[in-house]
């Protein structure tokens, strides 16, 4: 499995670095995966080469394929995001070959990437949490503001529900969530 980490960090970034959406000054998709690496780092210090490259490039290249391009709705939403998972794989396998890193690394970071063993598998539940602990510090603000008020318990429920109990622990201790939010994070 020996490759080079810091070659496969820097192809992702930038690869993500022509992200045309800008934030804070910074191509959106390079400062995603920056905090998604600060995470990773606080929450699981002792994180395997996939899962670090995982983390920061769970979203590479995502603007290359819109949301607006799948239908409206649920179905649609789920579409993508499973196309996305599938494509982000396989470009986070080419940045690896590219930095060194063999096939059954390249094939566990598509698992890791499409998310497959979600509460079964340690690493890939890691990923999760890990992606649970940015989107409540860095984008659920913003995002709650362009949902319905109505729509928002639902989806603070279902990011409870991928995280971990250990994580959902940890949330807890780590955000201000109001009540009814908190309790969705409890046992």
């Amino acid at each position: 499995m020996a490759g080079d980490l810091n070659k496969a960090i820097a192809l992702i970034d930038a690869a993500n670095a022509a992200d045309p959406t800008l934030e804070d000054g910074e191509p959106a998709a390079r400062l995603y995966g920056e905090r998604m690496s600060s995470e990773l780092d606080r929450l699981f210090p002792d994180a395997s080469d996939v899962l670090k490259i995982a983390s920061r490039g769970q979203h590479v290249e995502r603007w290359k394929l819109p949301r607006k391009d799948y239908p409206e709705g649920r179905a649609g939403y789920f579409a993508w995001r499973k196309e996305q998972g599938r494509r982000h794989g396989e470009r986070v396998a080419g940045i690896m070959a590219e930095a060194g890193y063999d096939e059954t690394a390249q094939e566990r970071v598509g698992v890791l990437l499409r998310k497959e063993g979600i509460k079964r598998d340690d690493e890939v539940q890691a990923l999760e949490d890990v992606i649970c602990f940015t989107f409540l510090k860095w984008y659920f603000s913003p995002f709650a503001d362009t949902q319905k008020p109505e729509a928002l318990p639902r989806i603070v429920e279902r990011t409870a529900a991928k995280m971990s109990v250990d994580g959902r622990a940890r949330a807890l201790q780590e955000f201000d969530l109001p009540e009814p939010f908190a309790a969705m994070f409890r046992d």
